[in-house]
């Protein structure tokens, strides 16, 4: 079991990275050459933060207080009510978390397309503090690209960073390199509850895809539907992943079940209105038959 569970953290899940030292050269606009966190000068066990990370499944982290890119104060029930995904990030790497970061985005974009623009958050949070500051962060959104309007770049303070980090099962470690830590996204529901990791340096849209996809699959339905709200739920329900192009495609033969299936019910429908209308029609000759023979 033990060497089974140390091949799916290390070959599977791709879980401890090792950041390259960073350079005074390699220092990007508003950026900080940020030395290894001093929280831990242990090896960084893999095993161990498999562990950590899965038993943050069903926990609710606290409601954190952080500045977002405009120095504004957020908390983290301000995104309750939709899926949240949530990955950690250190804005002096110039390698592993810009390229997570860039694959995180295109799955993001392919399931936006999918479920809709406004049915899920997204926030990047950077651990290494002071570093991470607002400015920082700006910074290394702007450089990537990063515009999705439901993707925010939060700097929490330096005080709660150990808290914050155990209640997402976030595991990270100093090292003669740089910073050894878990590439996770993870996802919480719309109460706050942390309902999946997903690992990797890439991000494949299903990866994401289908946690939020099963948790917006179990959202009630707004009591005022407008045609939006119609179309995203017909996206989440009957589209399904296609592996050979990558993306998320329309089911057209659930979507025909589903149209029989309507059909079906709707013919029922008319069908007994019918019978209930001859019925009351019958019943009401049989009345007017009685009182006329009661009232010659």
């Amino acid at each position: 079991m033990r060497h089974l569970l140390r091949l799916v953290a290390t070959c599977a899940l791709t879980l401890a990275v090792v950041e390259p030292p960073v350079s005074a050269s390699q220092e990007g606009v508003g950026q900080t050459v940020a030395p290894a966190p001093s929280n831990s000068s242990t090896p960084f066990d893999q095993e161990r933060a498999l562990r950590i990370s899965q038993s943050a499944i069903g926990t609710t982290p606290g409601d954190y207080a952080f500045l977002d890119r405009q120095a504004r104060t957020v908390h983290l029930s301000d995104y309750r009510g939709k899926p949240l995904l949530v990955s950690f990030i250190y804005t002096g790497c110039f390698q592993v978390c810009p390229t997570n970061t860039r694959s995180l985005g295109e799955a993001i974009q392919s399931l936006t397309k999918i479920v809709g623009e406004n049915q899920f958050n997204v926030v990047s949070i950077g651990f290494n503090q002071p570093f991470d500051s607002p400015q920082a962060l700006r910074s290394f959104a702007a450089q990537h690209a990063i515009k999705s309007a439901n993707w925010e770049f939060l700097s929490p303070d330096a005080s709660i960073v150990e808290r914050l980090t155990r209640d997402f099962g976030f595991s990270y470690a100093a090292s003669a390199a740089g910073i050894d830590h878990v590439l996770e996204v993870t996802i919480l529901d719309g109460q706050g509850r942390i309902y999946s990791q997903v690992y990797g340096d890439r991000m494949a849209p299903d990866k994401l895809g289908e946690p939020v996809r099963q948790l917006l699959r179990g959202t009630p339905m707004p009591q005022t539907l407008a045609l939006s709200d119609i179309v995203d739920r017909v996206r989440i329900l009957c589209t399904v992943y296609d592996p050979a192009t990558g993306t998320y495609r329309y089911d057209y033969g659930l979507i025909l079940e589903i149209m029989g299936g309507c059909s079906f019910f709707l013919v029922m429908l008319i069908f007994f209105a019918d019978e209930w209308r001859t019925r009351r029609r019958l019943r009401g000759q049989a009345s007017g038959r009685t009182a006329h023979a009661q009232n010659p």
